[in-house]
């Protein structure tokens, strides 16, 4: 097992440790984002040509982005490089994405001995909608959210939440999945690995019930200023939203802006 890197502190305590962060829009892209602004080195991978729009500077901030094409024989070499030398791995593809490359969950345990392996999918891990595509509305259609929302508003067709929840949500659960991880391999000396869902978060979200009808209280009732930052990006002054976690006691800060795909090299 590599050792970690010195540095970490109470105010950074994930400082020095490598994330390599193999997802894209939403969910993983937040729960990376966390880890960053809790002082990891984060190395976004996404593949040529990719863009979000919208996005890049509000889920990028803290991290180095870079592409890579991991198809090819010499991108897949790189991506094996780059395995090697991280603590974490947040990846976000189908089921048998990594396998089909040679490297399942084994291989990466090899590559790197003690890594915390945390990734997502749409339906699961089991049963037929394993290696289907899908994203956040779509999964709230499957699981009934949307129809308990038409139910809610009296409509004659679904309607979702107004908010990707199952994402962020998600997002947040594989931030505290790497802390967990990471407590393990310090502790334990071995490396972890989780299996996160958008359906199962969609489950667990159904499983609560519906919020109780109260008078808007708690976090509403803040200053404004104490739910947002203004911070200079390469899209110019923007005001971020403070994130919805939080460790008490730890401030939430990224060294650095929102970045765009491929404005950095894919290596540590």
């Amino acid at each position: 097992m590599r050792p970690r890197r010195a540095g970490g502190c109470p105010a950074r305590p994930l400082l020095g440790v490598r994330v390599l962060d193999l997802t894209r829009v939403i969910a993983g892209p937040v729960a990376t984002r966390f880890l960053a602004s809790l002082g990891a080195q984060v190395l976004r991978i996404d593949p040529p040509g990719w863009q979000e729009p919208t996005l890049e500077e509000e889920i990028n901030c803290g991290k180095r982005c870079a592409t890579l094409n991991i198809k090819t024989v010499a991108g897949r070499a790189q991506l094996i490089e780059l395995i090697k030398h991280a603590d974490v791995l947040v990846h976000g593809y189908r089921a048998d994405a990594l396998e089909k490359l040679g490297l399942d969950a084994e291989t990466r345990q090899k590559l790197a001995p003690g890594l915390v392996d945390v990734t997502l999918n749409a339906w699961g891990w089991h049963g037929p909608w394993r290696n289907r595509r899908g994203f956040d509305s779509l999964v709230q259609m499957g699981c009934g959210i949307a129809d308990r929302g038409m139910q809610w508003r009296g409509s004659d067709r679904p309607v979702p939440l107004p908010v990707q929840a199952l994402d962020h949500a998600t997002g947040y659960l594989m931030a505290a999945a790497v802390l967990e991880g990471l407590r393990q391999r310090r502790e334990n000396r071995v490396g972890w690995q989780a299996r996160l869902s958008l359906a199962r978060t969609a489950y667990l979200l159904q499983q609560q019930g519906a919020a109780p009808a109260s008078p808007q209280s708690g976090i509403d009732a803040q200053p404004h200023d104490a739910l947002s930052a203004l911070e200079i990006t390469p899209w110019g002054v923007a005001e971020r939203l403070r994130a919805a976690a939080w460790l008490p006691g730890t401030p939430m800060l990224c060294a650095t802006p929102g970045a765009k795909p491929g404005s950095s090299n894919a290596c540590w």
